[in-house]
């Protein structure tokens, strides 16, 4: 059997187990949807940067980076700088909300239409998302395997499945974190080893502007420069946007107070700025070397730029490497789906089932529930992940970026507006969204290339990359001018709620501005068992790792192994020694601190 299949193998048994270990945190919904809000922040930090990451990035972005440089950078630079905002001002008071689903705090704000309104619009957009993700996973797993893509789907998503619906989210985030651990130590020897060949990043940016594009910044095909820089403005725009909303709120609901949501979202931003620098090194090496990817992949058709990792991973890499690398892709992808699942099947359960269906479900029967609607959206997005699959000349890359400014983005304006801005009417919410479908449906399938040619009375002929970045900047600008000034004009219209409605109001704009403690002693045991379970599980890994140092590889490509390895253990070691023992002795308590107001279950 093919070793790096072995090495796969073994890393898709350790995260089932992981589930399995972390199944006996879960005892009510509030603990299986975002662990009772009780989790350290470099658990909330982690999981907060791998739901923007995924096999996509080495897939999609990976080839974007490979046909223009250093263009695809700018996304996750724009992330990083969402990503410092919610440091300075957001994540504790995404915290502060109090509640277990992020549509809760819709409702409180909004009123009880806008939640279902909410909950209906929101889960189809996360499961195309969870699709593209898993779709990108497929492609570089089944050419390095020499698996049907079909196959790698049903294969990937299954076990995906089967690990979040047996731990729920303390499974999810706990397993988040261990592979933020190994993707970040795996990513960066592969960096080390483009580097080597390449001669250092002067020569491979200097190569890459003689075999692939005349600028290393912007790329190919860019008549007008103009479009290039509105393009990047507008993609800061829209991350930063994407990452501080209500909606989005859900990567801080598990932080145990609000000084670890902070905590949290630094930790995610400093991650989300090495990143880069890091993930796109191989693409931007290949590129240098005139290596024609079409040529290698001619059945892949427009989407051979997709597979730039994955034929580096096998050109340059040594044996059992490329399934340890193969693992962190798989890794990525399943954390950022399985947050997906566990997030949409709390907004179904908490915001449906228990509001409309069953107001008196006990919480035993809501947890069951949850974990039959995960296992119906993991087979949604299953399928959709198989009908991107049969889209051969669809991008991956411009598949993203479409989801993300025509459909992601106008949910974001209330959700974010809603913030700042409190005497709109209730009906603002579900308006907006209107408004923002119809500014997408103008610029998505309406306007055309020639269109902006005869307004703008531009000489050259727009090429095709320009009017794919065009579309997406346009989309995004006529949601910040049109739907976003819909949603403050409501402001003319607002009338005085009623007695019930204020009150959900105040309480939504009262826990915003409540700080939130929680140093309890159970909270502090609670603490010391989360260090205590992933240090171990942690250091286990990166053992096993440094152990693949002896396989049959020549000594130089064999100390890969002690270098990932080491950086896997020593973080494993970091959170053991920061076991407090004599928290361990504490008396129990109630669990809850005087400034902690009540939260929504």
């Amino acid at each position: 059997m093919d070793l790096n299949i072995v090495v796969v193998g073994i890393y898709f048994l350790f995260l089932i187990a992981i589930g399995w270990m972390f199944r006996t945190f879960t005892t009510n919904t509030s603990d299986y949807f975002r662990g009772g809000g009780n989790m350290l922040w470099w658990m909330v930090g982690s999981t907060a940067f791998m739901t923007q990451f995924s096999a996509w990035t080495f897939t999609g972005a990976a080839g974007k980076a490979y046909n223009d440089g250093f263009t695809v950078a700018i996304i996750f630079i724009a992330n990083a700088f969402g990503y410092f905002m919610n440091f300075a001002y957001f994540a504790p008071k995404f915290r502060q909300l109090r509640v277990v689903t992020v549509i809760q705090a819709v409702r409180q704000r909004f009123g009880s239409k806008n939640e279902q309104v909410f909950t209906w619009t929101g889960m189809p957009n996360s499961v195309i998302n969870a699709g593209i993700w898993l779709n990108g996973l497929a492609i570089i797993s089944s050419g390095i395997f020499g698996f049907d893509t079909e196959t790698t789907i049903w294969a990937t998503g299954l076990v995906v499945l089967a690990m979040s619906v047996t731990g729920g989210s303390w499974a999810v985030i706990a397993s988040d974190f261990m592979q933020m651990v190994i993707i970040m130590s795996v990513t960066i020897t592969c960096a080390v080893v483009a580097l080597n060949h390449g001669g250092g990043i002067g020569d491979i940016i200097t190569n890459f502007e003689m075999n692939q594009a005349d600028s290393f910044l912007i790329g190919n095909d860019i008549n007008y420069f103009s479009i290039f820089a509105l393009w990047s403005f507008f993609i800061f725009v829209k991350q930063f946007s994407i990452t501080n909303n209500m909606l989005n709120s859900y990567r801080y609901l598990a932080a145990k107070d609000s000084k670890n949501a902070r905590k949290a979202a630094l930790l995610a931003c400093v991650l989300m700025t090495m990143g880069p620098l890091i993930w796109f090194l191989p693409s931007w090496f290949l590129a240098s070397t005139g290596v024609d990817l079409s040529a290698m992949y001619p059945e892949a058709g427009k989407k051979a730029a997709d597979y730039a990792y994955l034929y580096f991973v096998q050109e340059y890499m040594p044996v059992g490497m490329v399934g340890l690398l193969i693992s962190a892709m798989f890794a990525a992808t399943m954390s950022s789906m399985d947050s997906g699942l566990n997030r949409n099947s709390g907004i179904f359960v908490k915001n449906f089932y228990q509001v409309v269906l069953r107001p008196n479900a006990t919480e035993s029967e809501l947890v069951t529930c949850s974990k039959i609607t995960s296992t119906v959206f993991g087979l949604i997005i299953i399928l959709v992940a198989l009908f991107i699959n049969s889209l051969k000349g669809l991008s991956l890359f411009d598949t993203m970026m479409y989801v993300g400014a025509l459909i992601s983005f106008p949910m974001t304006v209330p959700a974010f507006c809603g913030f700042f801005i409190r005497k709109t009417p209730d009906w603002a919410a579900w308006a907006t969204l209107i408004v923002g479908g119809g500014v997408s449906y103008y610029v998505g399938l309406v306007i055309t290339a020639q269109d902006i040619q005869n307004w703008f009375g531009l000489e050259q002929a727009l090429t095709g990359r320009e009017w794919k970045d065009l579309k997406v900047g346009l989309g995004l600008l006529g949601h910040i001018v049109i739907t976003g000034g819909f949603f403050c004009a409501t402001m003319f219209f607002y009338k005085p709620l009623s007695a019930e409605r204020e009150r959900d109001v105040d309480l939504f704009f009262k826990n915003l501005s409540t700080p939130l403690h929680n140093e309890s002693n159970a909270q502090q045991k609670l603490d010391n068992k989360q260090r205590r379970m992933l240090g171990a599980l942690i250091c286990f890994a990166g053992l096993g790792i440094m152990a693949m140092f002896f396989l049959p590889n020549p000594m130089m490509p064999s100390l890969i192994f002690i270098l990932c390895g080491g950086i896997v253990l020593g973080i494993g070691l970091l959170l053991v020694n920061a076991v407090d023992a004599k928290a361990d002795a504490l008396p129990d308590d109630e669990g809850n601190d005087k400034d902690r107001l009540p939260e929504t279950n």
